[in-house]
């Protein structure tokens, strides 16, 4: 009888509020294995609140990687992330045979499961200035400046995405390169297969969990955990949803309450566009956020790969 590679990666994916958390650590449970994150707001540990980060009881229940590892002050990217990630399965899966990766940050989860572009690294400089450029005259100038310096990748961007948007033009002005010119044509070999699980619910039902969350992150203290990096708010790390948000209420250019409503419609937003990069993967077994639903699907994925 076939049998798999003796490493197998399980990942579980889906967007902000589905519960992705309690499953992944129900999932690892079962499976007997260890957690890391893919949720590139958690790696930062001052982001405690508007992050979601795992709580203090569920870091006890499974061991997880990845999580408040970071400052908002330290510079990280995906291609970090996904050499110290890849260094830690490697390390991992000699212990065991699964490992399993969870998290809403797709373009973390592609790096592990099926390797980045190696970029350059960008020059302080320009990063400010584009940054000035973002400030002064909107995202869509930028928009604009991708549109004419690398019209590939502008037809590929999410174009509500700022961070995208500028990395891209780091790159491209870094290096006279479009940033297109970067990225791989083939995936890179892994030597572990490959399970992935999106979590999903009705948009309504999403929907009602994001606002529930929000107003739950209100009352836990999110004011309060903005307000202390608000002196911070030019670090890229702070340019999220939640954070965002509470610097113009801080500004004066809002009222609270309207902040807190900007955080549910961008949440919700933030939301559909993890949805729509996760359903652009094929490999992708899609499941309501119930344990043992989910389990169930990566049993049947795991027979289906040794058929």
């Amino acid at each position: 009888m076939p049998v798999l590679p003796p490493s197998c990666l399980i990942v579980i994916a889906g967007p902000t509020a589905v519960g992705k958390t309690d499953v992944a650590i129900a999932v690892a449970r079962h499976f007997g294995c260890e957690i890391v994150s893919a949720d590139s707001r958690q790696f930062y540990r001052e982001l405690k609140i508007g992050a979601a980060a795992p709580s203090a009881e569920q870091l006890s229940a499974v061991k997880h990687h990845f999580v408040g590892h970071l400052s908002v002050q330290d510079a990280y990217d995906v291609s970090r992330y996904e050499k110290e990630a890849l260094d830690l399965l490697q390390r991992l899966f000699l212990e065991n045979r699964f490992v399993l990766l969870t998290g809403g940050s797709g373009l973390y989860i592609q790096a592990v499961c099926d390797g980045f572009d190696e970029l350059p690294d960008s020059d302080p400089k320009i990063r400010a200035d584009l940054r000035d450029k973002l400030e002064r005259e909107g995202l869509a100038s930028l928009r604009a400046l991708l549109r004419q310096s690398d019209p590939a990748y502008y037809g590929q961007v999410d174009p509500a995405n700022p961070n995208r948007i500028l990395r891209a033009l780091e790159v491209s002005l870094t290096t006279g390169k479009p940033f297109s010119s970067f990225r791989k044509r083939n995936l890179a070999d892994r030597p572990f297969s490959t399970v992935k699980i999106c979590l999903d619910l009705p948009r309504e039902e999403l929907h009602n969990r994001i606002n529930a969350r929000v107003e739950a992150m209100m009352k836990a203290g999110l004011l309060e955990e903005a307000g202390s990096l608000y002196p911070k708010r030019a670090l890229n790390a702070l340019n999220t949803v939640g954070y965002k948000e509470l610097f113009q209420y801080f500004d004066g250019n809002c009222t609270l309450e309207v902040a807190v409503e900007k955080i549910k419609t961008n949440t919700r937003r933030y939301a559909r566009r993890q949805l729509t990069w996760f359903r652009k993967d094929k490999e992708m077994v899609w499941s309501r956020p119930a344990a043992e639903e989910v389990i169930g699907c990566i049993s049947g994925k795991l027979q289906t790969l040794m058929d």
